[in-house]
């Protein structure tokens, strides 16, 4: 007497069913992501553009923050979105916000950024 062995159609449906929507919604969320670390490449490159300037104003490092994110290709965010300050260690550049991406309907993935780059 043989035993099967395997897995049944039905077993294949609940163990497919949730890695399809797992790789869907990676593959919905990668551009936010990808628009992310466009952000965060642009403002580390100013801060290295920027960083033996001794005349630094909250208007030049936006500026120079606005032509990078132009040939960067940055979406949904622009360098006045971007909280720019003096600090104990030098000029800092802060942003704080929400990227969204439709998964289907009326829902959407929402993950929260928060990035901060000093100029010493």
């Amino acid at each position: 007497m043989r035993k099967q062995r395997g897995v049944t159609a039905i077993g294949w449906v609940f163990l497919l069913i949730p890695m399809a929507l797992t790789i869907y919604a990676a593959i919905r969320i990668g551009p936010v992501y990808l628009n992310y670390w466009r952000i965060v490449d642009s403002m580390q490159k100013t801060a290295t553009e920027l960083k033996s300037d001794e005349s630094l104003s909250p208007q030049t490092i936006r500026n120079s923050l606005a032509k990078r994110f132009d040939i960067g290709y940055v979406e949904k965010i622009s360098s006045n979105d971007i909280d720019v300050s003096k600090g104990d260690k030098g000029w800092q550049m802060t942003v704080g916000y929400d990227g969204e991406a439709p998964l289907f309907a009326n829902i959407k993935l929402v993950v929260a950024f928060d990035k901060t780059v000093v100029i010493n």
